[in-house]
């Protein structure tokens, strides 16, 4: 349970002996609260500077290369905006405080208890969620059970970046929000033919430091890489950050491919031979 909970929440119940350390760290989150609210109100955003701000860091190839997600789902990818698109858009719209913390640990059961949250200090609107996480990572062989801090950590980073960019989205404007993602999605995919044969490129060999192959890459566009488009390429750059931040693994990514019946046979075949 976190200082800010019990300020927002009175009927929360407190322990009846506090130790010192205590008293004045709730003295000083109740303080910060105050002094957040009241400056949050003597100095309101500016929305026209605040969109300014936000077309302008979309317009970055930087902030677009990283500003989506993509994640299995029912034998389909599933892909939508990151929370790093999220943090900064909390940033240029101003006056928004957001955050993720472990509020208990069993490690007997194999869970962590965490909160996540996003609160606007100007028109006080926040979002909050508590949610179990359980130590333990999918694999296409069953979940395996975490052990070590350093992955456990991980883990219950990686599930609350979630939460937190889910936060985020609920207390900013859909329409500021809808704008932001388009304009992400324009900056990846306006580009010259220099421009794209480059990035085509560049797509290739950063698969192939992974081990994924040319024929692999075709297969998952469903074209062959002469005809690859400007939306292709930036549909591949999504999966490779997702790749690289284990939101999906690459057998998820990349299936292996299916036996055939005349392969199994003929292997039947080897073995009796």
């Amino acid at each position: 349970m976190t200082a800010l909970d019990r300020i927002t929440n009175p009927a929360v119940p407190t322990p009846e002996i506090l130790g010192q350390a205590t008293v004045i760290e709730q003295s000083r989150a109740v303080a910060e609260v105050a002094a957040a609210v009241q400056v949050a109100q003597q100095c309101p955003r500016d929305i026209d500077q605040a969109v300014a701000r936000m077309r302008r860091a979309c317009s970055q190839p930087g902030l677009a290369g990283q500003a989506f997600y993509a994640f299995p789902r029912s034998g389909q990818t599933v892909t939508g905006p990151s929370v790093y698109l999220a943090r900064e858009l909390a940033l240029c719209w101003g006056n928004i405080q957001y955050g993720v913390a472990e509020l208990r640990r069993d490690d007997a059961a194999g869970i962590s208890e965490m909160q996540a949250f996003a609160w606007d200090v100007e028109t006080n609107t926040r979002s909050a969620q508590i949610f179990i996480v359980p130590h333990r990572r999918d694999k296409r062989g069953g979940a395996e059970r975490l052990v070590d801090l350093r992955d456990i950590y991980e883990n219950n980073a990686n599930q609350g970046a979630r939460r937190v960019r889910q936060a985020i989205y609920s207390v900013l404007p859909k329409w500021f929000t809808d704008e932001a993602e388009e304009i992400c999605r324009r900056t990846l995919t306006v580009v010259t033919g220099e421009q794209l044969a480059q990035r085509v490129q560049s797509a290739i060999d950063q698969f192939a430091r992974g081990g994924i192959t040319l024929e692999q890459l075709e297969r998952k566009v469903g074209r062959p890489r002469a005809e690859w488009t400007a939306e292709d390429v930036a549909e591949l750059g999504v999966l490779f950050q997702s790749l690289k931040r284990k939101e999906i693994s690459r057998d998820e990514a990349f299936p292996p491919d299916p036996v055939t019946v005349a392969e199994i046979t003929a292997a039947s075949g080897e073995r009796v031979a």
